[in-house]
């Protein structure tokens, strides 16, 4: 057992034990049914959020969100923590995000305002019991993605619901039923009204999960796609290339990083507009915006490795971007797969022999006489070339190399 559900189970138990209804809810409760470990546990509650504080005291509470009734209720090392919720019915959504006022209520009202039936679930862990005000149950069992309700009045609560919809059907391998994939059809030009950090978070998490090519088919048949990305025609154009990346994609396994899964979903795009219109949409880490202009610039250069000298690979390959480069090489290679193998074959060296120490830096070239400059750069990376493709081995024979390229400009 976890440590998060053993908190969620302590408190369900304490809120029980003080006379309030409590139950396991929404996510967890879905993924428990499913027999998958939740990443973690949500606790649905009758006590109103004043009454969540006293029982645990104001030490283990965090008022995060107690207008909407939330408190997060933190494990006795202050570590952990369970978000609890008061049974609640939402008012309007102006802003399209949150609700303008909540009413607490009873579980069966707090199940009918949440996004889908899978979603909508309840659980007493003491007895195991499974409430069910949504006929959610079904929809697990017969594997289908189905808003509560009327989904056009669940997207303009939330437009996000929209990319939850996509990311929930492709990551558990269901059907979007009928009606909600038309109503995301029919509102997919307003998840732009969406903070770009949002978007950014869900396409994250549909990336870096193993049915990302599901994911990214969906959004395009959705209409999503192109209201997501920058010119998403460059993409979808020419329907065999669109096929071919989605395999790729799918290719890339279960632990393709955000940058590697994102860089492969997006190639043309970067390369005919950079990464800037993707970091102003999906409000980017500069890190990652920098990973992901690295991999489409060198990526390709691995798959032909057989063919070009070790110096040109080498440094692709130490790079901390250089094994996600090869996993996209990998599943881009196709049946010629002969530059992947040898770059798979070099990693097993030894770092030593991977990556051996320079044999002179600018230090060295100050004590040839040498005056710092432009020319500094130029003349390490012909020596370290030299050196990898095994031209020269020794201090003396790469201070004879600079002094010779010092010599001739």
């Amino acid at each position: 057992m976890s440590d998060t559900r053993e908190l969620a189970l302590e408190i369900v138990q304490r809120l029980q034990t003080a006379g309030h209804q409590a139950l396991l809810a929404g996510g967890c409760v879905r993924d428990l049914l499913l027999g998958i470990e939740p990443d973690d546990y949500d606790v649905a509650t009758s006590a109103r959020p004043e009454q969540v504080q006293e029982l645990f005291g104001r030490r283990r509470t965090l008022a995060i969100g107690a207008a909407f009734g939330v408190i997060a209720v933190l494990g006795a090392d202050r570590r952990r923590q369970v978000e609890v919720a008061t049974f609640r019915t939402d008012g309007g959504y102006s802003d399209g995000r949150r609700p303008d006022s909540v009413t607490f209520t009873d579980a069966r009202n707090d199940a009918l305002r949440r996004d889908f039936t899978i979603n909508g679930l309840f659980q007493d862990p003491q007895t195991g019991t499974i409430h069910d005000f949504v006929d959610g149950r079904r929809d697990l069992e017969e594997r289908v993605i189905r808003a509560i309700g009327d989904p056009h009045q669940r997207i303009d609560e939330d437009k996000l619901r929209m990319l939850r919809a996509v990311r929930f059907t492709a990551r558990f391998g269901f059907e979007l039923d009928g009606a909600t994939r038309a109503a995301v059809s029919a509102h997919a030009a307003e998840i732009r009204l969406v903070s770009g950090e949002r978007i950014g978070a869900e396409m994250r998490k549909m990336l870096e999960h193993r049915a990302r090519a599901a994911a990214a088919s969906l959004l395009e048949e959705c209409g999503l796609l192109r209201e997501v990305v920058e010119d998403a025609e460059l993409l979808t154009a020419n329907q065999a290339n669109w096929r071919t990346r989605l395999k790729w994609m799918a290719g890339l396994g279960d632990r393709a990083t955000f940058p590697v899964a994102a860089t492969m979903l997006l190639g043309p795009v970067i390369k005919d507009h950079g990464v800037q219109p993707l970091m102003d949409r999906w409000k980017l880490a500069t890190a990652e915006a920098a990973a992901i202009r690295w991999l489409e610039e060198h990526w390709f250069t691995l798959l032909r490795a057989n063919s070009l000298p070790w110096s040109a690979i080498q440094p692709l390959l130490v790079h901390p971007e250089g094994r996600g480069a090869l996993q996209i090489a990998l599943a881009a290679a196709g049946p010629d797969q002969a530059g992947v193998r040898l770059c798979q074959q070099r990693l097993a060296w030894p770092a030593e022999r991977l990556n051996p120490a320079v044999l002179i830096n600018g230090e060295s070239l100050k004590c040839l006489g040498l005056a710092p400059g432009p020319d500094f750069g130029r003349i390490l990376e012909a020596v370290r070339r030299a050196q990898l493709d095994g031209e020269i081995g020794s201090e003396a024979e790469a201070i004879q190399v600079a002094r010779s390229l010092a010599a001739t400009g």
